[in-house]
């Protein structure tokens, strides 16, 4: 029997990706026939409506399924007087966010304010903000709307989100990487910090916006790789000094630290990962607790 060696042909599409607001999340359209530079600014269609972003991603083929077709194009590259129009809606955003302090104590309502957005054809204003719980706000809409004539629209977003359009300083001493660098926000667990043997204290692992740091995924993957083959906390080993339960392992140096049982019980000891052998694993129950597990909350 023959086996067929001719390579598959992929069915590919040209993308350009843009963004909409720095470190934002990129969007792919069609580049429609054109050639940009990156950091070149076009003027788009999506669900919002018309909008003005900057090319994240040059042109470049990609595969079609990795995609979601039919990809809308790109209108045009914007043009000086797109580029003055944008410049007037970011200044109409600080008129309308003073505005907004006025209803929301005119309404009596508890919203803190964090960004507010014009669409690039003033179809619609955006504001984002935050409160704790939900808010009737009918009247607030009605009354923006007779002051904007415009469609209005009211996000309430969380406290990652809040982070990522403010940024701030990390206690890592950096910029936020939501703010400079990351397009969409994963799901990042306590057992991501546990695996990396760091301290559960809630201000060991939080970030400024009171969630699990995001940097706590960037290793996760070769954490996760090399501690499938190395022994365990609550592992039973066999040492060349007998059996022994672990209580500390670190992949990286290779070395286990152990609590040795039978005639030299309670001795503790270090090994070499290569010189034991898991034999059996303690059974303890886990309690999550309720503070570690609010900080896995978006």
């Amino acid at each position: 029997m023959f086996e067929n060696n001719e390579p598959v042909e992929v069915a590919q599409t040209e993308i350009v990706g843009i963004r909409f607001k720095n470190a934002g999340k990129i969007y792919y359209f069609a580049p429609n026939g054109l050639v940009l530079l990156e950091g070149s600014n076009v003027i788009v269609e999506t669900v919002r409506g018309i909008e003005f972003g900057f090319i994240a991603i040059t042109n470049r083929m990609v595969s079609t399924s990795d995609i979601i077709s039919p990809l809308k194009p790109i209108l045009r590259a914007a043009t000086e007087e797109d580029t003055k129009h944008h410049e007037q809606n970011v200044a109409a955003e600080e008129h309308a966010k003073k505005i907004w302090e006025e209803k929301i104590k005119t309404h009596e309502l508890e919203m803190q304010l964090v960004d507010v957005e014009y669409t690039f054809d003033n179809a619609k204003l955006i504001f984002y903000f935050t409160a704790d719980g939900r808010v009737d706000f009918r009247d607030l809409v009605k009354d923006l709307a007779s002051v904007f004539h415009t469609r209005i629209e009211l996000r309430q977003i969380g406290v990652r989100d809040v982070a990522k359009l403010i940024g701030g300083i990390g206690v890592c001493g950096r910029p936020f990487c939501c703010k400079t660098f990351l397009n969409d926000f994963a799901q990042v667990s306590i057992k991501m910090a546990k695996e990396q043997n760091l301290s559960l204290s809630s201000s060991k692992i939080s970030g400024t916006c009171g969630r699990l740091m995001c940097c706590l995924r960037f290793e996760h993957d070769i954490y996760e790789r090399e501690y499938a083959t190395f022994p365990k906390v609550d592992s039973i080993i066999e040492t060349p000094d007998g059996r022994a339960v672990v209580i500390e392992g670190n992949f990286l140096t290779g070395k286990v630290k152990a609590t040795l049982v039978g005639d030299n019980s309670g001795a503790v000891k270090t090994f070499m990962g290569r010189d034991v052998k898991v034999v059996g694993y303690i059974k303890k129950k886990e309690v999550l607790d309720a503070e570690l597990a609010d900080l896995e909350k978006n």
